[in-house]
C-alpha cells in the first residue's frame, strides 16, 4: 500500500509505473504525470493488486520512460517540470483528496497554507470567495486552463483529477487579474486500458455517497471514461444546513497513443443545497449567547440550486519529433438560484444593551420607535434575497510547442491564441413582499423576534416574490502569449513568458421600481407598480490592453536540485470579470470605469530538492507580493471633478513558503506545507485624502490573512493490508477588520486561530475491495472558517463539527 513517489524505469514493473502515472501525485512539486502517461486517478488506483492493474498497465507499452517519472503542471504554458520551474506551484491530487475524504473546493484548499476564504457573499454573489496569500481569488479559477468566473459553490471533486495552486501575481498564465495566485482544477481524461471504480459510503449526518469512474478501451487507440456522482450530506454540527448533489462526466478519446487524438468530454452537476451563512459573531467572535448549532434564516425559504455544464474538445498533433499543436474549445453554462436570509439584525442582551453597549431601543425619529426585548433577535438586512444567475462562455485556446536550437542553447517554446467570450445575466428578487410588492415589514415594522439562542427558523408570514434588479453583462477576452524555456547547459535555464490580452466588458442594469418606505417627510409615497421596469441606466463599460510578463532564472547545483530567482506582474482591469461592473458615475470618487489597470509584481526565491532519488521532495521560498496601486475612492478632491477612484491604494505581503512531500521509507508517505505572510496596507486611502490625514488603514495587516498556517497528511502502511493516515490543519488568528475614522487607533477585530485534525484507518480486503474509515475533526474543535469583514456586528461559519465516514472501494 506505499506510495512511491518517483520510479525510475531501469527497475520499475509495469504495475508499479501504472501505480505512480494513475494513483500518485504529491503536494508542492513531486511527481503527478509519467510522461505521455496520463493522469492521476483515484486513491486507490496506488493500492490495487496486480491483476487489478493489467490491462491498464499495457498502455505503457509504448511509451519510453527515461529516468525518472516527473511532474509537470498541466497547462501546456508551463515549459519545465516542477523542478526546473522557478515558481511554487502546488499540487492536491485525487489520491490525497479521497486519502482525506474531502468533498469540495474549499474543503481541498482548506488544506493549503495561506488560503482563507469570504463569508456569504462575494461581488458576483453566494458561492467559493476565497483570499490567496491576502488578495482576492474569487475571480481566479480555471478548469483545464479556462476561467471560470462565476461565482459558485464547487462543491465536488468526482471528475477531479488533481488540483493546481500557482503561487504569487501570474496573469501570464491565467489572464487579468491573478494577484495573489490562481486555481487549475483539472479534469479526469480517458486513457488506454480497462479499469472501474466502484465507491460507496455512509457515514455520521445523514452522509451517503456513491461514485463510479470507469474507463474502457474501445480499438486500439479508442477509450471511453465515464464518472458518476450522487451525495448527500448533513453539515456536521449544524440544524438545518446541508448538501444534496448528483453529476456525471462522460468523455471518449479518439487516437489516444498516436500522433493526433481528439478527446471531446461534457460534464454536469446538479446541486440542490442549503446554504451557509453560519450563525452571529461580535469583532470576530461568537456572540454571546448564540447556539452554535442553530440556523439563523429560514429553513423554509433558503436554498441554492446550481446547473453546471461544459462540453469542452481537445485536439493534438504532433508534427514531428519537437513541434506539436493544442487546440481547446469549451462551452459553459452555469446557472444558480439562490435565496438567503443571512444572521443579520438587532441582537440585545440581557441588560437591555445590543453587543456595542448601545440601547435595545431604536429611535430614528418619530414616528419610529422599536423595542428589542433582552435575549432577543431582531432580523433584517437583506432577508429574502434572491438572486437569479446565469453565467455563459465560450472559449478557444491553440498552443503551439516547439522544441529546437539556437547554438549551445535549447528551447522549449510555447506560443499560444486565447478568445473567450462570456455572457452574465443577474435577476434580483425580494421574496418577503405583500401581493403588491410593498414591504410589511418596513420600519416601523419588522420581521418577528426570536431569541437569540434558540432563533425561530420557520417563516410564515407573507411571501411575493418582487423584482427588485435586473444586470446583463459581457466580456470579450482576446489574448496572445509566448512562454519560452531557454537551457543554456545542464546548470542554467531561463524561463520566460510574456501575454498581452486585450480585455472589454460592458454591463447594462434596468430601472425597476422599488418600494418607498413612508416618512414624516413623505407618509405617502408612490408605491404603485413596484417591481416593474420603468427604463434602463446607460450603459457601464470598461476596455484595457494589459500586458503580463514573467521571467525566472534556474541553476541546477545538481539534477535533483534547482535555486531560482523569480519576477513577475498581474494586471487587473476595473472589470476583470463578467460576474461584477464597473461604476459609470459617482458623487463620491468611486467611479472606475476609466481608472487605468491595477498592478501588482511578485518576487520569489526559492529552492527545490529531490532526496533518495527522487523518493522526497522539499521546497521553499520566500517572496514579496507587492499591489502596486490599486483602486481607492478620492472623494472631495477638487482636481477630481469626475468622481473617480484614483490608483493611489498599495499593499504588501512578505512571506516564506515551506513544502515537504514524498516517501520518508517505503512505507510512510508525508505531504505537509508551512506559510508565513507578513502583510501591511502600505497606503490606504488617495493622495488626496491622505493629505488630510485621513489613510487609517496605513500599516494595518491585509483582510482575513493569518501570518502563520501548516497543513500535514501523512499516511503509514502497516502492512499488505491495513494503513493508517493523520492530518493536521492550523490557521493562524487573523484580522477581519481595519482602522477608519471610527476607530482610527483603536483595537482591530479578529478571528482566533485553530487547529484541525483528521484521521483515516484503510484495510484491503482482497485485491479488489478497500474499506476507509475517514473522522474528520478529530478532536471537535470549535472554530470559526470563515468571517464576514463588514462591521462589528456581523456572521461567521462554524467549523464543521466531528464526523465519521466509512468508505468501500470496489476496482476491477
Amino acid at each position: 500500500m506505499s506510495h512511491p513517489s518517483y520510479i525510475t524505469a531501469s527497475h520499475a514493473t509495469p504495475k508499479r509505473l501504472l501505480a505512480t502515472a494513475l494513483g500518485t501525485a504529491f503536494v508542492s512539486g513531486v511527481p503527478a504525470l509519467a510522461a505521455g502517461a496520463g493522469s492521476a486517478d483515484d486513491a486507490t488506483a496506488g493500492n490495487a493488486d496486480a491483476d487489478a492493474d493489467k490491462r491498464v498497465a499495457e498502455q505503457l507499452d509504448s511509451v519510453t520512460v527515461e529516468g525518472s517519472v516527473l511532474n509537470q503542471a498541466a497547462s501546456p504554458k508551463f515549459t519545465a517540470p516542477l523542478l526546473d520551474t522557478p515558481q511554487q506551484i502546488t499540487i492536491v491530487p485525487q489520491k490525497v483528496i479521497a486519502e482525506q475524504n474531502l468533498l469540495n473546493l474549499r474543503d481541498i484548499l482548506s488544506t493549503l497554507p495561506g488560503i482563507t476564504f469570504g463569508a456569504g457573499e462575494g461581488g458576483g454573489g453566494y458561492g467559493d470567495s476565497i483570499n490567496l496569500r491576502g488578495f482576492t481569488g474569487s475571480n481566479d479559477i480555471t478548469v483545464d486552463g479556462v476561467r471560470d468566473s462565476a461565482q459558485y459553490t464547487r462543491s465536488d471533486p468526482f471528475n477531479l483529477d488533481h488540483v493546481e495552486l500557482v503561487n504569487g501575481a501570474n496573469s501570464v498564465y491565467s489572464g487579468s487579474g491573478s494577484v495573489g495566485g490562481s486555481v487549475n482544477l483539472v479534469s479526469k481524461t480517458p486513457l488506454l486500458g480497462d479499469r472501474t471504480l466502484v465507491n460507496a459510503a455512509v457515514g455520521s449526518g445523514d452522509y451517503a455517497r456513491t461514485t463510479l469512474d470507469t474507463n474502457q478501451q474501445v480499438g486500439d487507440t479508442t477509450a471511453v471514461r465515464l464518472n458518476v456522482m450522487a451525495h448527500r450530506n448533513d453539515v456536521p454540527g449544524r440544524d438545518v444546513e446541508n448538501y444534496r448533489r448528483w453529476g456525471v462526466a462522460p468523455s471518449i478519446g479518439f487516437g489516444l497513443g498516436t500522433d493526433t487524438s481528439f478527446t471531446l468530454s461534457w460534464f454536469h452537476q446538479h446541486d440542490d443545497n442549503v446554504p451557509q451563512y453560519g450563525i452571529p459573531t461580535f469583532k470576530g467572535d461568537v456572540l454571546p449567547g448564540v447556539d452554535r448549532e442553530a440556523y439563523y434564516g429560514y429553513r423554509n425559504y433558503d436554498t441554492q440550486q446550481i446547473r453546471a455544464d461544459a462540453l469542452t474538445g481537445v485536439l493534438q498533433h504532433q508534427f514531428g519529433e519537437g513541434f506539436s499543436l493544442r487546440n481547446l474549445t469549451r462551452a459553459q453554462r452555469v446557472t444558480q438560484f439562490s435565496l438567503v436570509d443571512p444572521p443579520q439584525g438587532t441582537f440585545c442582551l440581557p441588560g437591555n444593551l445590543q453587543p456595542s453597549g448601545a440601547s435595545c431601543t431604536l429611535n430614528g425619529g418619530t414616528p419610529l420607535e422599536i423595542v428589542v426585548p433582552p435575549g432577543m433577535y431582531m432580523p433584517s438586512g437583506p432577508r429574502g434575497n434572491i438572486r437569479d444567475t446565469t453565467n455563459k462562455i465560450l472559449y478557444n485556446q491553440t498552443d503551439l510547442t516547439s522544441e529546437f536550437n539556437t547554438g549551445t542553447i535549447a528551447h522549449a517554446l510555447v506560443g499560444g491564441v486565447s478568445l473567450s467570450h462570456e455572457d452574465y445575466a443577474l435577476t434580483g428578487y425580494s421574496q418577503y413582499r405583500n401581493d403588491d410588492g410593498t414591504n410589511p415589514y418596513a420600519a416601523p415594522g419588522h420581521f418577528p423576534f426570536t431569541p437569540i439562542g434558540d432563533p425561530d427558523s420557520y417563516y410564515a408570514g407573507p411571501a411575493h416574490r418582487t423584482l427588485t434588479s435586473k444586470v446583463d453583462g459581457d466580456l470579450d477576452n482576446a489574448a496572445v502569449y509566448v512562454f519560452d524555456n531557454l537551457k543554456f547547459s545542464d546548470r542554467w535555464s531561463l524561463n520566460a513568458g510574456v501575454r498581452w490580452e486585450r480585455n472589454d466588458a460592458s454591463s447594462n442594469s434596468a430601472i425597476v421600481k422599488q418600494f418607498v418606505a413612508p416618512t414624516a417627510a413623505n407618509p405617502n409615497p408612490d408605491n404603485g407598480n413596484i417591481g416593474t421596469i420603468t427604463g434602463a441606466n446607460p450603459a457601464a463599460k470598461n476596455d484595457d490592453n494589459l500586458l503580463s510578463y514573467r521571467a525566472g532564472l534556474v541553476y541546477k547545483p545538481a539534477d535533483d536540485a534547482s535555486v531560482y530567482v523569480a519576477y513577475s506582474n498581474s494586471k487587473t482591469p476595473s472589470a476583470a470579470s463578467v460576474n461584477g461592473t464597473c461604476t459609470a458615475t459617482s458623487t463620491t470618487g468611486t467611479a472606475n470605469c476609466n481608472v487605468d489597470p491595477e498592478t501588482a509584481v511578485n518576487v520569489e526565491l526559492g529552492a527545490k530538492w529531490d532526496l533518495y532519488g527522487g523518493r522526497l521532495s522539499l521546497t521553499g521560498s520566500v517572496f514579496r507580493n507587492d499591489r502596486k496601486n490599486y483602486r481607492v475612492a478620492d472623494p472631495g478632491n477638487p482636481d477630481n471633478p469626475s468622481g473617480q477612484q484614483t490608483l493611489d491604494g498599495r499593499a504588501r505581503v512578505d512571506g516564506v513558503l515551506l513544502g515537504v512531500s514524498g516517501n520518508l521509507t517505503e512505507h510512510w508517505a508525508v505531504y505537509a506545507n508551512y506559510s508565513h505572510l507578513d502583510s501591511e496596507v502600505v497606503k490606504g486611502a488617495s493622495t488626496y485624502v491622505s493629505s488630510q490625514g485621513q489613510d487609517y488603514t496605513r500599516g494595518d495587516p491585509l483582510l482575513s490573512t493569518p501570518e502563520d498556517s501548516l497543513s500535514l497528511w501523512t499516511t503509514y502502511d502497516l502492512s499488505e493490508q491495513w494503513q493508517l493516515g493523520y492530518g493536521a490543519t492550523y490557521v493562524g488568528s487573523y484580522n477581519v477588520s481595519q482602522h477608519s475614522a471610527a476607530n482610527p487607533n483603536g483595537p482591530l477585530n479578529s478571528v482566533g486561530g485553530y487547529w484541525m485534525h483528521r484521521a483515516m484507518v484503510a484495510y484491503k480486503v482482497n485485491k479488489h475491495l478497500r474499506l476507509q474509515l475517514n473522522v474528520t475533526n478529530l478532536f471537535d474543535e470549535e472554530y470559526l472558517t470563515r468571517v464576514r469583514t463588514a462591521g462589528d456586528v456581523a456572521w461567521g461559519t462554524p467549523g464543521d463539527a466531528r464526523s465519521a465516514v466509512l468508505n468501500a472501494t470496489w476496482a476491477f
